[in-house]
């Protein structure tokens, strides 16, 4: 049951009692835990913890929580209390309010007082809740600024318990994740963008009263469950068998159907099995489905000159030689083996294309960290067809000589800080100018591609300047930038693309794109969309409707090739096995190695993954010491996208030059993104 709120679909649950039982689906792991606790937070957590409780056969309590609210203004929470006088306060807030010390105590003294009539209620005189050595799960009807739930956990910690949980059915992705930091998980099950209200994610949101929660403080919730719904059982139900990641043609054919754009994406940027399973489905979409372009998630000037080697064309003879321009960090990202591979096949199949009359496939670059190298191609093309233009563009672009090399960030932190002088107009400038000059021909005139070349390439300078600028201010604004940027670039290598088809009764031109699954995915359906975040994968959907698809991959466990911090080595890590509550587990428990999920069509399965659940996002860097903050986010994945391939356990990339530390083979973790 969804409804929507602006653009995008969240969970809105019928009453506070639905609310626990989806809960308790997300918390199945915990059934038969040895010595499980339930605490519900009075009133309104307290349906939802019995459902919870009854659901994983475990007994249930209360721990009472009052908010402190602001004077004058009591539903501004500025703190809570919780039993044994505990107090945790917001300390910004009281400080932005100018609340001095005795106003603080008044409304704690106020609040201890009806703290103590409830306890006396709902827990008829009991002592405080024995929780030493228990793994206990505390749960309320949702969280907005997460004040109370954080009393509750440290009343709960001073009792020392083995691990403490928090579920609760609504919240901010900010709520959950700065719980997620102080506790060992947190179950959000739905993560509403924008949130205003936790009564928004209810029908019924009626005040529970003191009569209600006294009748299930005395309702058992053990030897009354039911049994439990099988999430696993109905995922491998629906699942489609796809060796070593790929589904057999007639399935990957129906998926596609009429797209004209095709999204594969990858959940690290170091998997081997990713890279190997989206080579083979891309080569089956060029030989099978008239495909005749890949838009990768790569600089446009690196990419240009695997494109050139493709068609027979530049001074590379091989795809290893062709693939030396990547040399920015993450140069094993493009330069490994199953890229190597790739690009070699599509070489030999361009060659019985071109011999037979037909349209080679092409290799092209979507992203915008090139801001020198795409200048010095510029320049480099305009000295061929006009000198005085090339002047002009030294020009212009000798405003970003105070920063030296290829250093892109250098650049941005001086004109953001003031330090240096900002290229925008200049930047801006040099492309209106490449725009408006126009050479006569199709896509296949040598003259127009480079044109195009030099274009795109001036795009990417406008972009990346503005992106650097960006970078050190909010972070939003630069995912967007580049993201627009990347789907901006799809169009225009369509619409060159193009040029000739409809005149020669051809079908539009066919790309493939190959991303990470945080830009190919569709931001609506994750918690990127509650920070104003933006992806390729959504700007897609919204410009092709269904002319366009998109796929992701998964993984629970194996091993990564990432750095430890940007810049640093390659190395070959070991990945932890998938957390909890996420999607990684769910698909784990299947039991299957490999298979594929369709999402493009109504099922029980898809249902399921519906609910927001955790995913894992690796990007160049793997932090496993802080996995859950660092790389696992909220995602609905079956809005996220039309379908999900699972390996359960994936093999890191080889690089083509593998540095000593990645050859020497993995390191142990003990407990350890840009993507």
């Amino acid at each position: 049951m969804t409804e929507l709120k602006g653009d995008a679909p969240h969970r809105v649950f019928r009453d506070r009692h639905e609310a626990g039982r989806v809960l308790a689906e997300l918390l199945e792991h915990y059934r038969g835990a040895p010595n499980l606790l339930i605490l519900g937070l009075p009133r309104g957590g307290i349906p939802v913890a019995w459902e919870v409780a009854a659901a994983l056969d475990a007994p249930m309590d209360a721990l009472v929580v009052r908010k402190l609210g602001a004077p004058g203004n009591p539903e501004f929470a500025i703190g809570a209390l919780s039993s044994g006088g505990r107090i945790v306060l917001n300390d910004d807030l009281v400080r932005a309010l100018r609340l001095t010390a005795e106003q603080v105590r008044a409304v704690a003294t106020a609040e201890a007082e009806e703290l103590r009539r409830r306890e006396g209620a709902y827990r008829a005189g009991r002592g405080p809740v024995e929780v030493a050595g228990r793994t206990v799960i505390l749960v309320d009807d949702g969280s907005a600024t997460g004040a109370s739930m954080r009393a509750a956990v440290d009343a709960v910690r001073a009792g020392e318990p083995e691990r403490i949980v928090v579920a609760v059915p609504a919240a901010p992705e900010s709520t959950c994740r700065e719980l997620g930091a102080a506790v060992d998980e947190v179950v959000c099950a739905t993560v509403p963008s924008p949130f205003r209200a936790v009564g928004e994610s209810f029908w019924d949101f009626a005040q529970v009263t003191d009569a209600a929660v006294r009748t299930l403080m005395t309702t058992t919730t053990t030897g009354i469950a039911v049994p439990p719904t099988d999430a696993a059982a109905i995922v491998r139900a629906a699942a489609i068998p796809a060796p070593a990641g790929v589904p057999a043609d007639d399935v990957l054919s129906d998926i596609v159907g009429a797209a004209d754009v095709v999204l594969i994406g990858e959940s690290s940027h170091g998997t081997a099995d990713f890279y190997a399973a989206r080579a083979k489905i891309t080569r089956f979409l060029i030989e099978q489905k008239g495909f005749t372009a890949v838009a990768a998630e790569a600089d446009w000037p690196d990419a240009h000159r695997v494109n050139l080697y493709l068609h027979g064309q530049g001074r590379d003879a091989t795809a290893e030689q062709a693939l030396r321009g990547f040399e920015r960090f993450p140069a094993w990202m493009w330069r490994n083996t199953e890229v190597r591979d790739f690009l070699t096949w599509l070489h030999e199949h361009n060659v019985r294309q071109h011999e037979h009359g037909s349209r080679r496939t092409g290799f092209y670059g979507l992203d915008l960290y090139s801001l020198h190298r795409s200048m010095a191609e510029v320049i480099g093309y305009l000295d061929t067809v006009d000198t005085v233009a090339a002047q002009r563009a030294r020009i212009r672009y000798g405003c970003f000589d105070h920063t030296s090399g290829d250093d892109g960030q250098a650049y941005g932190f001086a004109a953001a800080f003031g330090a240096g002088r900002s290229c925008e107009a200049q930047a801006i400038r040099q492309l209106v100018e490449l725009q408006r000059t126009t050479v006569d021909g199709t896509e296949l005139d040598p003259a127009v591609d480079r044109h195009f070349d030099a274009v795109r390439n001036a795009c990417s300078v406008r972009d990346a300047e503005a992106y650097y600028r960006t970078m050190f201010g909010d972070r939003v604004d630069s995912w967007n930038l580049r993201d627009r940027h990347m789907a901006d670039t799809l169009d225009a290598l369509r619409e060159h693309l193009d040029a000739g088809r409809q005149r020669d009764g051809e079908q539009r031109a066919r790309i493939v794109v190959w991303a990470h699954n945080s830009h190919v995915g569709d931001a609506r359906a994750t918690e990127m969309r509650a920070q104003g975040q933006l992806t390729l994968g959504q700007l897609v959907r919204e410009r092709y409707g269904e002319r366009c698809v998109s796929i992701g991959f998964s993984t629970c466990a194996g091993t990564v090739t990432a750095a430890d911090e940007w810049g640093g080595p390659a190395l070959r890590r070991s990945v932890r096995e998938a957390l909890p509550s996420s999607v990684e587990e769910l698909l784990h428990d299947t039991g299957i190695g490999e298979f594929a999920l369709r999402m493009d069509r109504p099922g029980d399965a898809v249902e399921r993954l519906r609910h927001p659940r955790l995913q894992r996002a690796i990007g160049v860097i793997y932090r496993p010491g802080t996995e859950r903050q660092s790389h696992y986010f909220h995602t609905r994945v079956a809005e996220q996208f039309d379908a999900l391939i699972h390996i359960d356990r994936t093999t890191a990339l080889e690089p083509l030059e593998p540095s000593g530390e990645w050859v020497a083979g993995t390191i142990p973790e003990t407990y350890p993104s840009g993507l």
